[in-house]
């Protein structure tokens, strides 16, 4: 078969996966959950198997117990994060409000002055950038609740995504095993290498990084509601949750438990350096135990491809786009760098050697 051939093939496949994924994006999110969760979970299993455990019985104990925590968090912790979201939009207008009048009262004259001159001054009134703001959060936040947790959703994922689960969890192994006997003979060695190479990157974000968003989130949110922030559940599990990119949830955490400080605890600059040092404790924790032993040094895929992998699969297939867009961007980026190993070291990027031409004889 020529490489033509084999090209157009694996085109014709890849489109029809997109037109798979773009007819059933609304039904494919229970599905796609319970693949990454058992993904996510295969290594627990593993281990339980060696300890002796029949696949079956691990499989069994790992769902029952995910099933188990999962209503946990569905009784204790869902109702006051929607009471925390409701609260924070309500008075999210008179908390910019009083930012906006501590920074004019605070701002230094030169800082007022350079943004006169880029006429980039704040309005007279907070209450125009509290509305405008109110009106987009509580847009995203309508538009996050009709689309990706609608009720036929939210029942999918507690009914189907366990049943996906168990079933995807207690066969794992042999349909990689299945898989592996597709491959062709011939290139067997080299799909396997690239394959090794994209569950290593896969595992590091799916199970690595998510490992340490989780962990991030019940640090923050433990610490900043010990320290008595308003909404110190909803921006800790924020943080936590956008810790899945490196950098941004510390950064926009940081940023809301900073402001929610200010209004909440001002004048009291001790207390707001105690909600700024917990993001800063936290980021060291990250950074110099976490991230090393459970990421590792490399995960082979850039934080800025990964931003846009995951706006891109959002916006074409919603919340199940999501979860495919980390998989997917770790798979290309491994693949990418495969394809330019191989142009490197091909005959278009280095060239044809030209034969040596003979030294003419000197006339004597």
């Amino acid at each position: 078969m020529t490489v033509q051939r084999q090209v157009s093939i694996w085109l014709i496949v890849l489109g029809a996966m997109i037109a798979f994924m773009w007819l059933f994006a609304d039904i494919m999110l229970p599905f796609l959950a319970g693949i990454v969760l058992a993904y996510f979970l295969d290594p627990v299993a593993d281990a339980l198997e060696r300890l002796r455990l029949p696949r079956l019985a691990a499989t069994l104990v790992i769902v029952l117990t995910s099933v188990f925590l999962l209503v946990l968090v569905l009784l204790l912790v869902v109702p006051l994060i929607g009471d925390q979201i409701g609260k924070f939009a309500e008075r999210l207008p008179s908390n910019v409000s009083t930012l906006v009048t501590l920074f004019n009262d605070l701002a230094p004259v030169w800082m007022k002055d350079a943004l006169a001159k880029t006429s980039a001054t704040l309005p007279a009134s907070g209450s125009d950038i509290a509305a405008k703001a109110a009106v987009w959060i509580g847009g995203l936040l309508q538009s996050i609740l009709s689309g990706g947790l609608a009720l036929f959703n939210l029942m999918s994922l507690l009914i189907i995504t366990p049943l996906v689960t168990f079933y995807m969890l207690n066969d794992w192994d042999r349909m990689v095993e299945r898989v592996d006997g597709w491959i062709p003979r011939d290139h067997v060695a080299t799909v396997r290498s690239v394959a090794r190479d994209i569950n290593s990157a896969m595992a590091g974000f799916i199970r690595g990084q998510g490992t340490v968003c989780m962990l991030l989130g019940i640090f923050y949110a433990v610490a900043l509601i010990a320290a008595g922030l308003n909404f110190g559940l909803l921006i800790g599990l924020t943080a936590g949750l956008l810790s899945f990119i490196p950098f941004v949830g510390a950064a926009i955490g940081g940023v809301l438990a900073i402001a929610t400080a200010l209004v909440q605890f001002w004048p009291d600059w001790v207390q707001i350096l105690i909600i700024a040092g917990i993001f800063a404790v936290g980021q060291f924790i990250e950074g110099n135990f976490l991230s090393p032993k459970l990421v590792g040094q490399s995960i082979g895929v850039h934080p800025v491809w990964l931003m846009f992998a995951l706006l891109a699969f959002g916006y074409l297939f919603g919340f199940a786009g999501i979860l495919l867009a980390v998989p997917l961007a770790a798979a290309i980026g491994v693949l990418s760098k495969f394809f330019l190993d191989k142009y490197l070291a091909s005959k278009l990027y280095l060239g044809v050697k030209k034969p040596r031409q003979p030294t003419p004889p000197t006339g004597g």
